[in-house]
């Protein structure tokens, strides 16, 4: 895990992620990346000199209408003195079964949601973390602008002022590669999605088209990577850009309360 703490630690202090007294919501959904988050999480409090508390929280979207056994990922959090929360959900079939979506991603996505920052509220909690890491990021920044015409990401931290709740993505600098890794050699149980689009979706192929690109070019994801960084976008800039950003604007709104508009 040495690597990634060391990932996870540089964007807590690059992007001002998490202060003294935070209570932070980790969303676990029982993947490789939400498992490796709450463990590197858990970690960090040993060292990193701020004082946070941890509350777990996984939903059960019940796909098919029948329950996941998450057991695995019940004994990892009291391994880790995380208090651990379960809630079980009615969004598979809402979304399956109910409404048959045809692109059912985006209406789950937006019924996770929810349903996690309403968790997070009632936990007390005033951050959410979530697992997406550097593949995420590059892959979520070429779906902007091949699909939507945009350029932009989500931010590694942003305010959502309808919950006054933050969210984090303490991976962002955290290659998939190495979660995978560090998943398998500290023995993380992985709880396997039962999503019936899971490897059928829009990021599927993006994420191929990157690995194709990357065997052509290598350094290709990085160089998008730096791209999307030194443009600034959603609060993406390198420290010091910020900082000049900011004095220019002289009192107009940060990229994180623009973000939160959009993920509010």
């Amino acid at each position: 895990m040495q690597r990634i703490l060391g990932y996870m630690r540089k964007a807590i202090q690059e992007f001002d992620l998490i202060h003294n007294g935070d209570r932070i919501a980790v969303g676990v959904s029982g993947g490789k990346d939400s498992v490796v988050l709450l463990t590197g999480l858990a970690l960090l409090r040993r060292f990193i000199g701020i004082d946070y508390q941890l509350e777990a929280i996984t939903l059960d979207p019940r796909f098919g209408g029948v329950e996941t056994d998450y057991s695995p990922i019940a004994e990892l959090c009291a391994r880790l003195e995380v208090p651990w929360h379960l809630i079980p959900t009615d969004i598979g079939q809402i979304v399956f079964d109910i409404r048959k979506e045809p692109n059912p991603c985006s209406l789950c996505a937006k019924m996770r949601r929810g349903a996690l920052h309403d968790a997070a509220k009632e936990l007390d909690c005033n951050v959410i973390a979530l697992g997406h890491h550097y593949d995420d990021v590059v892959e979520t920044f070429v779906m902007n602008l091949f699909n939507e015409g945009r350029i932009g990401c989500f931010s590694p931290k942003s305010y959502l002022s309808r919950k006054e709740l933050w969210m984090i993505r303490p991976l962002v600098f955290a290659p998939e590669k190495e979660i995978r890794r560090a998943a398998a050699k500290n023995n993380l149980p992985i709880v396997k999605s039962k999503c019936p689009a899971d490897g059928h979706t829009s990021r599927q192929d993006t994420k191929e088209f990157l690995a194709q690109k990357e065997r052509e070019s290598d350094g290709f994801k990085l160089r998008l990577f730096g791209a999307l960084r030194r443009s600034g976008v959603d609060g993406w800039g390198y420290p010091a850009q910020e900082t000049r950003r900011g004095a220019k604007a002289s009192g107009s709104e940060s990229p994180e309360d623009r973000q939160a508009v959009n993920e509010s």
